[in-house]
């Protein structure tokens, strides 16, 4: 299943929607083969971004994700490059996050 966020297609995608130690879901996107990431960096939001050589961004990890879309009706993520931040809703993670479509 693909997911696209802005300008970025994440083709091997993972939720965990087992409750961690503080209560949350994990959502992780990822284009190609994760283990293919040699640096990361977080976004203001405090997503996790990663990058493979060349500085591409093939991954983005999304903590809370169904709180942010209860709350909020979106998720923003600002990514570098990118004059404003994206903001993704429901639909859109709806291929990888099938219970909250």
């Amino acid at each position: 299943m693909n997911v696209t966020i802005g300008p970025y297609t994440f083709d091997n995608n993972d939720y965990d929607n087992e409750p961690d130690e503080v209560g949350g879901d994990v959502l992780y996107l990822h284009k190609g083969d994760p283990s293919t990431a040699v640096d990361w960096d977080a976004t203001p939001e405090g997503h996790a971004l990663r990058f493979g050589p060349g500085d591409e961004l093939i991954g983005i990890t999304i903590i809370h994700p169904r709180y942010w879309l209860a709350r909020d009706g979106q998720i923003t993520i600002t990514l570098p490059g990118l004059p404003e931040p994206l903001h993704v809703d429901a639909a859109t993670l709806a291929p990888a996050i099938k219970q909250i479509a």
